[in-house]
């Protein structure tokens, strides 16, 4: 039996969890999955600019709390925060145990990044269309799977860092290295594959996103715990958390993660196996462990996918509330002041009041609010036409109707995602091991 914990679900997610998993659950892996399409796009972006970035912008935080914490114990970490410079990320651990002085072996997976191997003239599966027709192509990173992580794991390396590697070969590829897994046994890859993608989300399988107060209660959200599996070699496993922290492991819990981010739950997609989660079952064993198995597999597919990032040009917006009676009469006035001033500027350009139309476009309770929050959002081509918005919104505190107030404008830069795809004989990983000493004389 193997034990893996998932220790981050995205990049922004908490760092606590992960502590406590590596201080208390007796780990055999701790797994940090921070990647996605849009933050790899931006990734690139922070390389171009500087080439000893485009890492994950935590990966020195979580590194200075967990690598004195997993000195002495024989958890190895596997993860993303590679982003677009693995290598970069690698020399970024080395430095802080040096600067901590604990001997560390880092092992950095490269090999996704095929920005070169691609043409503007390749199909984006979104639209049948060129790529070329969506903008300036800025990133390229193919989604790679286990057979990238083999040798680093063959390694005595501690930590492990990657870059695009997909979300559930994360913990798929300790499991074929501990139990010898053949890359051919499809069935067992596919059962792999549904403990990493039940482990991928962390919090989700613990009831974060699952909540809904009155309907799907989850006591102590403020201190949920993240989840870890005890796997057998014959691909089943058991999830469980530790004790004490918040959250709840339960049948509903497993079954949502199951077919969270799933199109076809038949055909489950990875560049290791292609699953068919039909046939996996679920078994409360007791109170917040349930036993997870089955699932069947058909061979790995011969493309992998590719992640695009494009210029995809600025996003203005600007916001003001207006609160108290006939408070979304005011916001729509002003929202109207807007539109016709400005609106035909932009192909883009939309008017939402917040807590009545901005999430669903139309009011489904003919409820007059007490507040109201005005947002106006459009794209355009260069940052001093997308400032314009926030500009005019700013202006509706002398120049709009009565009471308006906290007006905030900001100018974003966007990056577009489009994905295509590439014959994995195109992809070629390579590991490359970093080490430092400690000095016993510090």
């Amino acid at each position: 039996m193997i034990r893996i914990g998932s220790g981050a679900g995205f990049a922004g997610d908490r760092i606590e969890p992960a502590e406590i998993l590596v201080e208390q659950a007796n780990l055999d892996y701790l797994v940090l999955e921070c990647l996605a399409e849009r933050t790899i796009a931006l990734a690139q972006k922070r390389k171009k600019q500087n080439a000893h970035a485009g890492y994950d912008l935590l990966l020195e935080k979580r590194m200075r709390s967990l690598i004195p914490k997993i000195v002495g114990k024989k958890v190895r970490i596997i993860t993303n925060m590679g982003a677009a410079n693995p290598i970069a990320g690698a020399n970024k651990i080395l430095e802080i145990a040096k600067e901590l002085n604990i001997s560390m072996k880092v092992a950095a997976v490269t090999g996704d990044d095929v920005l070169t191997k691609v043409s503007p003239d390749d199909t984006a599966w979104e639209t049948g269309g060129p790529l070329s027709t969506h903008g300036q192509i800025v990133s390229a990173n193919a989604y790679i799977g286990v057979d990238a992580l083999l040798d680093a794991l063959q390694s005595d390396a501690q930590i492990i860092i990657a870059g695009r590697i997909a979300d559930p070969s994360l913990f798929l590829a300790p499991m074929i290295h501990e139990f010898k897994w053949s890359l051919d046994n499809d069935d067992l890859l596919a059962k792999g594959t549904v403990i990493g993608h039940l482990l991928e989300c962390a919090g989700q399988l613990t009831g974060g996103y699952f909540a809904d107060p009155g309907k799907k209660d989850i006591k102590d959200m403020a201190h949920l715990g993240f989840p870890f599996a005890d796997i057998l070699a014959d691909g089943s496993a058991t999830f469980s958390k530790v004790a004490n922290t918040g959250g709840k492991i339960t049948l509903r819990t497993a079954k949502e993660q199951l077919l969270y981010e799933v199109i076809n739950p038949n055909e489950y997609i990875t560049p290791d196996i292609i699953a068919d989660f039909t046939s996996v079952t679920f078994e409360e064993l007791s109170d917040g462990r349930i036993k997870v198995d089955g699932a069947v597999g058909l061979p790995k597919p011969h493309k992998l996918k590719v992640s695009i990032g494009y210029e995809a040009g600025f996003i203005g917006e600007g916001e003001i509330s207006y609160a108290g009676p006939n408070a979304s009469e005011r916001a729509r006035l002003a929202g109207d002041i807007i539109q016709e001033r400005i609106g035909h500027f932009y192909a883009e350009f939309r008017v939402d009041l917040i807590g009545v139309n901005a999430c669903h476009r139309k009011s489904f309770r003919d409820i007059e609010p007490y507040e109201v929050r005005l947002r106006v959002a459009g794209k355009a081509k260069s940052s001093t036409e997308a400032a314009i918005i926030g500009e005019e919104v700013e202006a509706l505190y002398t120049n709009g109707p009565a009471g308006g107030g906290g007006a905030r404008k900001v100018v974003n830069e966007v990056i577009g995602v489009v994905s295509t795809f590439i014959d994995r004989d195109c992809v070629q990983f390579h590991t490359e091991l970093k080490e430092y000493v400690a000095n016993e004389t510090l």
